[in-house]
Order: structure tokens, then C-alpha cells, then sequence
């Protein structure tokens, strides 16, 4: 099945364009040779692999709830857009007014992290000055994730931007291990690609999708050995999959992207087989 909009139960779910970069595949795969991971996700002349940053408009219960926020527009200078593969900036305002929506519709922000290229698009600019980009949503961050995002150390001062937390400091709640936004979408801390890393479990009427966020940025990442060079904490994100993933496939989940650039959703069997999928349309 193809499609960029999905109902689920009671969960109506739709992928907005993000923004679209191209980083090293050898970075994205970490230790894991590239005669391997090439063949599941092949790289272009200089190694580097396509990577969407598309936010899920989830509507459910009343409310409008983006999950990530994309790459954003006009938040990189021309050396960072050369260092990360710039292929195209976020469309995400377009995305919202084509369904009638404004950013000012969106009541809740998810961000399973905050590294620039899920929480750039929180900010925008105008006329040189920095703005929330969702002034009425409140925006949930893990609250490790969150204390690391102001003061980040000598590895992560590259990825935590005070650009990206000064103008939506007052609409930040952060939380623990879990934490229920809705019923049956839920917030779960596991820690692995940054301290403070979160994945998302909506459930609704029998149907279970996961959002692995970026233990699982692609679906050529379901080996749970498979996991970046970006990982902060690598044995903790191969954990993590382990429990996640395992437990999904028993639960026949869903398992949603942000970053995959094949597909928005994957269903696998207890083989690691792909039984159902729906993919990308441009």
C-alpha cells in the first residue's frame, strides 16, 4: 500500500514534507560494513543516503498533534546545508494550509529529541528574528533530554541549539519514564541515541503503531545491532530495539518513520519478514 495519510482506528494520521537531507551512510550505520547495509538502503556516489525529516500530523481525540517538527526553513547557513546534504528545506506550513490548518492550529508537539534536525522546525524566523513556530501547542520533551538541550556537553553542543529552546522555553512540559498525552498515545524514555531519547505508542481500537524514532531511523535499522555512529549511548539503543521491536513484531505493531525514505509505516513477521508496509508517495 502507498499513501502519506492514514486512518487508524480512531487515529488519523498524516506525514507532512519535513525537509529531506543526505548524510554519510557509514554514520548512520556505525559499525555495520557497508557490503551489508547497501544492499537494504543504497547509498548514492559519495556514500551518502537520503534521510526525510517528515513530522506525523496525528488528529485524534479533539486535538492536532504534530510528532517531530522537521528540519525547518531558513534555519541552517549555506556551510551547515553543505555538511548535511540540504536536498530540501520544510514544507510543513504548506502541508498544514493544504489541509486548512495553520501552525497556530496545532495544539500538541511531540519531540522524541532535540537534535537540530527533529526540532529545527519549532522555530522560525522573520525579518531576522527567531519565533515559536506552534505558539498554542504545548511541546513535550523527556525531561533529560530537555535539561541536556540548555546545557549541552562537548559532543552535543553541535546538534542542541539555544536557538532551538529560547523561543518555546514556556511551552515545554517535560516528564519521566512515561507519560500519556492522549488515551492511548503514550511517551516512553529509552534513552540510546541521545540521553534523553523518547519513542511514541499510539494505540487505538486493536490497531498498535510504534514510533522508534531514531533507535530505528530507517527500516533497514530493524537489526538491533545496527545502530549509528550518532548513538550517545550504543548499547542502550540495541536494548532498547531489542525490547521494542521484539515486543512489536509479538503485538503485530506497526512500526512508523520520520527519517526512512521508502517508507512511512512497516509491518514484519515473527521471522523479521515484511508482511505489510505503506510507502512513501511524492
Amino acid at each position: 500500500m502507498a499513501g502519506n495519510e492514514w486512518q487508524v482506528g480512531e487515529l488519523q494520521l498524516a506525514w507532512l514534507k519535513g525537509g529531506l537531507t543526505q548524510l554519510d551512510g557509514g554514520a548512520m550505520f556505525g559499525v555495520v560494513p557497508k557490503p551489508l547495509w547497501s544492499k537494504r538502503y543504497p547509498p548514492n556516489d559519495l556514500n551518502q543516503i537520503p534521510l526525510r525529516a517528515d513530522p506525523i500530523l496525528v488528529q485524534a481525540f479533539g486535538k492536532r498533534i504534530l510528532i517531530e517538527s522537521g528540519i525547518g526553513k531558513d534555519r541552517l547557513t549555506e556551510k551547515q546545508k553543505r555538511n548535511f546534504g540540504l536536498v530540501e528545506e520544510s514544507q510543513v506550513q504548506e502541508g498544514l494550509a493544504a489541509k486548512g490548518l495553520t501552525p497556530a492550529d496545532i495544539d500538541i508537539v511531540i519531540m522524541t529529541h532535540m537534535h537540530y534536525d527533529h526540532a529545527n522546525g519549532l522555530v522560525s524566523v522573520r525579518d531576522g528574528q527567531l519565533f515559536s513556530t506552534f505558539p498554542n501547542a504545548v511541546i513535550y520533551v523527556q525531561e533529560q533530554e530537555w535539561a541536556e538541550m540548555r546545557e549541552p556537553n562537548i559532543r552535543s553542543r553541535n546538534t542542541y541549539w539555544e536557538d532551538n529552546w529560547r523561543p518555546i522555553e514556556s511551552q515545554v512540559q517535560t516528564y519521566g519514564a512515561t507519560f500519556e498525552v492522549v488515551p492511548g498515545i503514550t511517551l516512553h524514555h529509552t534513552g540510546g541515541h541521545s540521553q534523553g531519547h523518547a519513542i511514541v505508542r499510539m494505540e487505538s481500537q486493536g490497531h498498535l503503531l510504534l514510533h522508534l524514532a531514531d533507535i530505528m531511523p530507517t527500516h533497514a535499522h530493524q537489526n538491533p545491532l545496527w545502530v549509528m555512529a550518532y548513538d550517545d549511548y550504543p548499547m542502550t539503543s540495541i536494548f532498547a530495539k531489542e525490547e521494542w521491536i521484539h515486543g512489536g513484531i509479538r503485538q503485530e505493531a506497526w512500526f512508523t518513520f520520520y527519517h526512512d525514505n521508502v517508507y512511512r509505516a512497516v509491518k514484519w513477521n515473527d521471522k523479521g519478514e515484511l508482511i505489510d508496509y505503506r510507502k512513501i508517495v511524492e
